[in-house]
């Protein structure tokens, strides 16, 4: 074995693509364990300077900007990754063809591209196809998020299952709640309400979550209305038929709120004073807004399919995504039965604990070192 480490340091080299830093889940993922993964190694990140100076000292940067999924990206890769002892992608956008790391792992979060490629474009699912099963094959390793997301990649991909590596997502431990007066003018909310967090995309479901939240008690309409965080545009498939069924009708107009963009620090304000977490994704990888929910104190109801199941475990309550009353009598459940109410506040808090990024980083460096010293 021949390490390709700086001649000023023992330690061996990293190259990680990070320019989804400030994306959503792969960006949360990528804020949290950098910090605790850079200082292990003679780090190299790839990605916008101005962006990634401000969570590593002593990282190299090299300015890598084309767009993801882009043939230009392609052409940079072999280009600008460097000789080093692992190449590590956190999403399933890996180089197409060789580069000069020795070796080179990929996360694939999900195949949620693969298991509805029908909704794609045919030049969409050649990409789709050709780039993940290029992941597969390419990587030494593959890390995933949950046993679901590993079946999942099994079933859809041409992997072997002792390649793919089950680690699950951390959830930051010590909220710091700010100032509800502040946060509720800031973004508009309403004093009470049921909260989703995600994007808004149709495999998201909140076309149900809609037709299931006009299925409530009037009074219940009139003390609560649903808001909405999360991306709503700029998506590959974007779930345009949502906002014109919102802007059909007149309480739905009234009752959904979207926020926009949210800053991070508001964020466990926002959970802590909802009434209600819901998520009724038909597809999820992990999961993480539920966990954030249940560590600001938020009770949870989720999908009873997918990952939702493995990762929220007896810390949720569960419906069936596809009936939009067994989601409104779940709804009605949580918000009229203050036992029912705080049982799930006192099981989420329990549950989360569970899930730690430093735990998750250490399982990533853990991994690493095995494949650079093997």
């Amino acid at each position: 074995m021949k390490l390709t480490s700086s001649l000023l340091s023992n330690k061996p080299s990293l190259c990680i693509d990070a320019r989804m830093i400030q994306h959503s889940g792969i960006g949360m993922y990528l804020r949290m364990l950098l910090p605790i993964i850079l200082p292990k190694y003679n780090s190299i990140l790839l990605g916008d300077p101005a962006l990634l100076s401000a969570y590593s000292d002593s990282a190299k940067i090299i300015s890598f900007l084309p767009p993801i999924y882009s043939i230009s990206e392609q052409k940079q890769y072999r280009k600008l990754i460097p000789k080093c002892d692992l190449f590590w992608s956190p999403h399933y956008n890996v180089p197409l063809f060789v580069v000069q790391a020795r070796k080179r792992v990929a996360t694939i979060h999900d195949v949620f591209h693969l298991a509805f490629i029908k909704q794609l474009s045919i030049k969409q699912k050649i990409y789709a196809k050709l780039v993940i099963n290029r992941a597969l094959s390419a990587s030494d390793q593959i890390i995933t998020v949950s046993n679901f997301s590993k079946d999942e990649i099994i079933r859809f991909g041409s992997a072997k299952g002792a390649d793919i590596n089950v680690i699950y997502n951390g959830v930051k431990q010590y909220p710091m709640v700010g100032n509800w007066k502040d946060v509720k003018a800031k973004y508009k909310l309403p004093s009470q309400y049921i909260l989703y967090v995600g994007n808004v995309k149709p495999h998201k479901n909140l076309q149900t979550l809609a037709e299931a939240y006009l299925k409530l008690s009037e009074e219940l309409k009139e003390t609560y209305k649903i808001v909405v965080v999360g991306k709503i545009d700029g998506f590959i498939t974007g779930d345009e038929d949502l906002l014109r069924i919102i802007n059909n009708n007149d309480i739905l107009k009234r009752s959904i709120v979207f926020t926009g963009f949210v800053d991070d620090d508001d964020m466990d304000t926002i959970y802590a004073k909802a009434s209600v977490f819901v998520l009724p994704s038909l597809y999820e990888g992990f999961g993480l807004p539920p966990l954030e929910a249940m560590l600001n104190k938020c009770p949870v109801l989720v999908s009873n399919q997918n990952s939702l199941p493995e990762v929220c475990g007896d810390a949720a309550l569960y419906f069936d995504p596809h009936d939009p009353a067994d989601i409104a009598a779940q709804m009605e459940k949580v918000l009229s039965d203050q036992g029912l109410h705080s049982s799930l506040v006192t099981n989420g808090t329990k549950r989360v604990k569970y899930f730690t990024w430093d735990k998750s980083a250490q399982q990533h460096i853990n991994l690493f070192n095995k494949l650079i010293y093997s």
